[in-house]
């Protein structure tokens, strides 16, 4: 043998263990924060310069730390979250792993100052590199205070794999809005550069956090979730399809207050919105689930935002079960907003315990109204018709509004603009106390005109609504064909001549895997010859669309998606339709294609086939979006228009 095995010194051996914990300042300041958390802290201020590379300050009002036991705190794999492996099948804290300390201490200039509330005096304590430089008694409030300088100072080839200040700076950003939602009891601040970027204020609302975070818009556009099974509870909010993002980056999710990523809760929303939402979007949720550890395995990755679960199937389906309810029974109307810009406002740096101060000014408005004009009605064309109204949701009251949840919404001078049922009690309702789509509306709709000969102008109290035809006819075909199968009582119609159509080998395997689905759907298929099918019949739903275009892009869609269960082919391969393919999954395809058939945009439609299409919308499940995702309804309230408009002051 050439080499020789021998044993590392302890410094090595920090080094190593180092790199998998601190890859970048990220990692220290959610390592610092997620012990300060533990220690009971309800003030926690975080102060970076230079991405954290030259300086890290994390300061919180815990329990500190004991002055004989901060050398230990210091040393591999100590902590007080455990005290042997028993205890790591229900482990309640965010941090158990004791590797946190010694791995930032190894790559790093540490200086510790902490107090215990028992204590006189407090403890400052230098470590460099691992190495101990001071240890002395200081006077400071009760607390821990850690400040990290020259991170990878003695490993400089870590440094060269770091992005810029500005998107480190990002990510500890990042962090912070991940821990100021997941812990809304406990009041965050993040200073850069001597300003405040980020601040929460501890009051335990987690609306009040999204609004500072994301704005009213997003706020407004939130539904509660409350809901549980066994010993699964989730609570918190999920946004309406028009708030959905290009990215899971706004999936946001924690299981007992650890924020984590899990494909299995990311499949389960995916699931339950994909009715709602367009191909390559993705909802905004936050949600809190409460599992008792013993049921979680979190000590899969140092990072500690991998989990396993024990009961996955049952915790898949309450997600899917109870956000698709919600979702069903949701007004989806998207509303049209005047764009608003909040002015950005530079703040001096506070002193790291400084009281946490709140003020919140409520703008009044009053809208002036002024007699309108209806546009002229367009001359007829010929398509559809019926009726049925939707539930009404609860009342959302002002009396159980948070400050900042009353100031997004809104507070008049008086209610002369609040709608009906606002009454003396001061309740603002989050929808129309008369849904757009409800027999009772109806006899407040005022049809106006159509407008580019694509979409239908509908005025209705102080709202004006837009109805895309083409997008609200594609809707009504597919619900009606949905419902059709889901009854086994699908009507086809007979073309004439039959027609001949030829398949590419690639799609003749793939229409014979269908070909049960295809009949089920009420096409009349028969083979003609080689890859020639003949077709003789088509879903009524379906009648009037070019039967040929229709097959080829319904086959080539059944290819695009590899619609099969089971993980997904590796290394290129593609899978064919057969036993594996999912037969919903195929016949929500073919009923999507039914829009081919649907009456086109940029046609001229009567006001009685408008008024055919809004009582039809009535009948769906959810009118509010076409197959495709795309929104069916939008509205424009009467005091966005004024405002627009600079009416009101």
């Amino acid at each position: 043998m050439g080499a020789h095995i021998h044993s590392l010194d302890e410094e090595t051996i920090n080094r190593i263990a180092a790199g998998e914990v601190v890859e970048r300042p990220l990692n220290v300041v959610k390592e610092l924060i997620e012990n300060a958390v533990d220690a009971g802290a309800s003030a926690i201020t975080v102060e970076i310069r230079d991405g954290g590379l030259s300086y890290i300050r994390v300061t919180d009002n815990g329990e500190g730390i004991a002055r004989e036991e901060v050398r230990t705190a210091f040393l591999r794999h100590t902590t007080s979250k455990l005290k042997d492996a028993s205890e790591l099948i229900s482990i309640n804290s965010l941090g158990f792993r004791g590797e946190a300390l010694s791995s930032i201490a190894a790559v790093a200039m540490v200086e510790l100052l902490t107090k215990t509330g028992a204590s006189l005096t407090g403890v400052r304590y230098c470590i460099e590199g691992s190495t101990e430089k001071v240890f002395d008694d200081v006077g400071i409030p009760d607390g821990t205070t850690f400040i990290v300088r020259n991170l990878f100072y003695n490993t400089p080839a870590r440094r060269k794999f770091l992005k810029s200040p500005a998107v480190e700076a990002g990510y500890i950003s990042d962090l912070m809005e991940r821990m100021m939602l997941s812990h809304t009891d406990i009041s965050f601040k993040l200073i850069q550069g001597g300003k405040i970027k980020l601040q929460s204020y501890g009051n335990g609302k987690p609306l009040d956090v999204v609004y500072s975070l994301y704005g009213r818009d997003v706020m407004e556009s939130l539904m509660p979730v409350n809901a549980s099974e066994g010993s699964v509870s989730v609570t918190g909010y999920i946004g309406r399809p028009a708030i959905g993002r290009g990215s899971r980056s706004f999936e946001i999710y924690y299981v007992n207050q650890r924020y984590i990523r899990s494909s299995l809760i990311s499949a389960a929303l995916e699931e339950a919105y994909k009715p709602y939402l367009m191909q390559h979007r993705f909802p905004f949720v936050l949600l809190y689930l409460d599992i008792p550890p013993e049921e979680l395995d979190v000590n899969v990755h140092p990072s500690k935002m991998e989990i396993r679960f024990l009961n996955e199937k049952p915790l898949y389906e309450l997600l899917t079960s109870e956000i698709g309810r919600i979702l069903k029974n949701a007004d989806m109307i998207v509303e049209i907003k005047e764009a608003e810009k909040a002015p950005e406002i530079d703040k001096p740096a506070p002193e790291p315990f400084e009281a946490v101060r709140r003020e919140e000014e409520v703008k009044a408005l009053r809208s002036v109204s002024e007699g309108e004009k209806p546009l002229s009605m367009p001359e007829p064309g010929s398509y559809l018709s019926e009726s049925k109204a939707l539930s009404q949701p609860e009342p959302y009251t002002r009396a159980s509004m948070s400050l900042m949840e009353e100031a997004a919404y809104g507070k008049a001078e008086d209610d002369k603009n609040d709608p009906p049922g606002a009454g003396e009690a001061g309740q603002l309702s989050l929808f129309p106390e008369v849904r757009f789509l409800s027999g009772e509306a109806l006899k407040r709709h005022r049809i106006i005109g159509q407008l580019f000969k694509t979409y239908w102008l509908v005025e209705m109290d102080d709202e004006l609504y837009m109805i895309d035809q083409h997008a609200a006819h594609e809707k009504i075909k597919y619900e009606r064909l949905i419902k059709q199968l889901n009854e086994n009582r699908v009507f086809s119609q007979n073309i004439s001549p039959a027609q001949v159509i030829t398949l590419t080998r690639r799609e003749a395997e793939v229409y014979k895997g269908c070909r049960a689905e295809f009949e089920r759907c009420g096409f009349e298929i028969g083979d003609f010859g080689g890859t020639d099918i003949r077709i003789s019949a088509i879903p009524t739903e379906l009648y009037g669309m070019t039967v040929s275009e229709y097959f080829h892009d319904l086959l080539d869609e059944l290819m695009e998606e590899k619609l099969f269960e089971g993980d997904s082919p590796q290394n290129g391969s593609s899978a064919l339709p057969g036993e594996g393919f999912v037969s919903d999954e195929i016949l929500h395809a073919i009923a999507t294609k039914a829009c081919k058939s649907a009456v086109k945009g940029n046609t001229l439609l009567s006001a009685e086939e408008a008024r055919a299409l809004i009582d039809e919308l009535m009948e769906l499940e959810d009118p509010y979006h076409c197959p495709h995702g795309r929104p069916v309804i939008i509205k424009l309230k009467k005091s966005e228009i004024e405002k627009m408009f600079k009416r009101i002051v």
